[in-house]
Formats: C-alpha cells, structure tokens, sequence
C-alpha cells in the first residue's frame, strides 16, 4: 500500500517510520535540507528512536520535494504540516493543511486524507462541507517531543474522527486503524471511532489538562518555595493517592514546546462565548510562574546570568516557545546580561544574547546559571545553579 506524508516534523516523520516498514511511505516537504537527510537515512530532529529506524531498519521510506510523486496513486495521505497560533486572530494558522488537502484532491481526489495537524474544533467538519467529494479524517496525535517514534510504537489509544456513519468512509477509518496497530509493538491498543469535531476536541483537551497539571504543580512549588518547605516531600505525599499519582508533576519553568501553549491559546478562543474560569488560569498561571522564576533570579543580582539549553526537554534540539525564553526575557527586561549556552544553535547570538560554545567559559562567566532541566554537565557548579528540577526527568 502507497502512503504519503506530507510534513517532516515530529509528527509526520514518526508516522512515515512507523508505517514505511510495511508499505511503501513518501514523505514530502518543502525543506530540502530534510528531503536529503532522510534519503541518506539521517534524522534531522533529534529523536534517539528514529535515529535508530533509519539507520538500522529496512525501511520502504522516500523523502521528496515533489508533491505530485507523493500524492500520486497514495491510498492515504497523512497531513502533518504546522499549525502555529496566531495572536492576533486567535486562531490555529491553518493554510499548510488547506493547502495540502486542495494539492492532494487535485492529484488524487480519490484518496484518503489523514489530518493529524492540532486544528481548532470544527475545523475537520468545515473541509468535508468544502469538499465534500473527499475521504477526509482527523487523527489526533498524541506525542512527546524526543519520544515521538517510541510513542508510536506503544501509543496510549488511536482515534480516529469523520463521517463515520458512511460504511466506506468507517472501513477506511478501520483500515488506517490497522496499518498504525501493524507497524506498533503494543498489542491490545485502545482504539476510538468518532465525530471529526469531538476527535478534535479530544486532543485540545487532552493538551489543556496536561497545561493544567503542570501549571498546578509549579503552583505548588512557588508555594514551598517561598514558605521554605520541601517540596519533593509534598508532591510525594500527594501522588500516593491513585486518583492523582506520581507522573507528571517534576516542577519546571513552566509549560512551553511546540503545543501546550499553542493548543492552550486555541483551547480559550474556543470557549469564546462559553462560561469558564480554569481553562484562562491555566493560560495566565503560566506567565505567573515565569514573572516568579525570574524575580528569584533578579533578587540574587547577577552580573551576568547564564541560560544552560533553551530546549524544553532532554533530548530534543527544539526550542518553540520553551519557557526558558519567557524567564530570559524578564530578566533582560531588568538590564541584565544573558549569555546562552546552547549546541543546538549555530548562531552567534540569539535574541540579543551572546552564543557561548565552549560550555567551561559559560560556566566561569556567569554568575548564576538558569536551567529548566538538570544536567550532569552542569554539576560541578551546583552552587550557581537555579533549578525547578527535582527528579531529574521530563
């Protein structure tokens, strides 16, 4: 069976792995820089999963620059190009996906298209009325950052949503089922057919809660922090209840990466004309936590403050909308110099901050050291260090 993916992200290059080692897979970007990459069987993000499928494993995999080589003769086509919250019109910047479904009706109107791109609730719906000749699903993905592919292999649940009602249009929904379950380790995976609109629900909440637990967490340590407890101890105590547990609550700078604060943002402008209060507080309780973070920096009156990675998490060479970057500019904002220590950078400086390669000059030069996230590297100068990590994870 052809597939075709269009996007070279997390998302799409994950699928394409997942499903290219039984059917034959074209991933399809605009970037030529990754079109190479994969055709010498090299990652161009940092996932240690796919590094390892692509060199090690049989791979039926083509990457191109062509739409019309990929869409050609696919029996589905998955959509995974970004969508990026506009500020100003408070809306997911949907044009990548519009743009592919119309390349992709053009070439193959007889086609099955997978929209896995985070799309406001309504969305999906809105494309079928456009077009409503073609097969077009939403599939809400579910992955974290450096463990994309792993996340593929054992997903949590699959969900497929559409015009499930129209027995073709459910058998293929069932057979895109299978072709994810076939590429899988797991076995026995929870599995979900429904309405487009309530699929697309389903993962804007699904990123909202996740908001809300670790803006609930950092809460709690900005509380202990400040009244000289220990907030390890607390946490501990707490996940001993099943009902709450002891996942997901490593305190942290805030919540940033490529989706919660997008799909946050999203998630309010959706309740635009709906009655809420928790869904806002998630969103401010975020920049609370950053105003926090660096006034505890701007209180020990640095000469210069060191910023270890701006990547949100271990493992990952992404730095969208990482909460460092919140933290940093407060601090900028006060007159203080910021040095960046950053190997995913090739620039010089970045965001009006000097660049420092050599990780023991960053280390001597600042005289504290913010980090999201604990490293080995780093800790040799503990005492400089300002961190929310307390497990050393997530």
């Amino acid at each position: 069976m052809k597939i075709a993916v269009a996007g070279i992200g997390y998302v799409g290059l994950s699928n394409a792995i997942l499903l290219a080692q039984h059917n034959e897979v074209y991933v399809v970007d605009i970037m030529a820089e990754k079109v190479q990459k994969i055709n010498q069987r090299k990652s161009p993000i940092i996932d240690v999963e796919i590094e390892e499928y692509l060199a090690t494993k049989d791979l039926n995999l083509t990457a191109t620059l062509e739409a019309k080589e990929a869409y050609e003769g696919a029996d589905f086509v998955i959509v995974s190009t970004p969508t990026n919250y506009d500020l100003e019109k408070k809306y997911f910047d949907v044009s990548s996906v519009k743009d592919v479904i119309e390349a992709v009706i053009q070439i193959n109107p007889q086609t099955n298209i997978i929209i896995k791109s985070t799309v406001p609730v309504g969305f999906t719906e809105n494309v079928i009325a456009e077009y409503p000749k073609g097969n077009i699903f939403f599939s809400p993905e579910f992955l974290r950052e450096g463990r994309a592919l792993y996340d593929n292999l054992y997903p949590s649940r699959i969900i497929v949503g559409g015009e499930l009602e129209d027995e073709s249009k459910l058998a293929s929904a069932q057979k895109f089922v299978e072709l994810l379950k076939e590429g899988a380790i797991k076995e026995d995976i929870p599995t979900l057919f429904i309405n487009s609109t309530e699929a697309e629900a389903v993962k804007l909440f699904s990123n909202t809660y996740l908001a809300l637990r670790v803006s609930f967490f950092n809460e709690l340590d900005t509380y202990a922090e400040l009244k000289g407890l220990n907030t390890k101890q607390i946490i501990e105590g707490i996940g001993l209840d099943p009902r709450i547990g002891g996942h997901y609550n490593n305190p942290s700078f805030g919540y940033g990466g490529y989706c919660l604060p997008k799909d946050t943002k999203q998630m309010l402008a959706n309740y635009d004309d709906v009655p809420q209060n928790i869904i806002a507080a998630i969103v401010d309780a975020n920049d609370t936590r950053k105003d926090f973070v660096a006034q505890r920096i701007i209180e020990k009156k640095p000469n210069i403050v060191g910023i270890y990675r701006l990547t949100m998490k271990t493992d990952s060479d992404n730095f969208r909308q990482s909460s460092i970057q919140g933290v940093m500019k407060r601090i900028q904002e006060q007159g203080i110099e910021i040095v960046i220590y950053e190997p995913a950078l090739k620039e010089a400086v970045f965001s009006n901050s000097k660049v420092i390669n050599d990780l023991e000059d960053f280390k001597q030069m600042s005289d504290v050291i913010i980090a999201n996230r604990y490293s080995e590297e780093i800790e040799d100068v503990l005492e400089k260090v300002y961190t929310r990590d307390l497990y050393f994870r997530d």
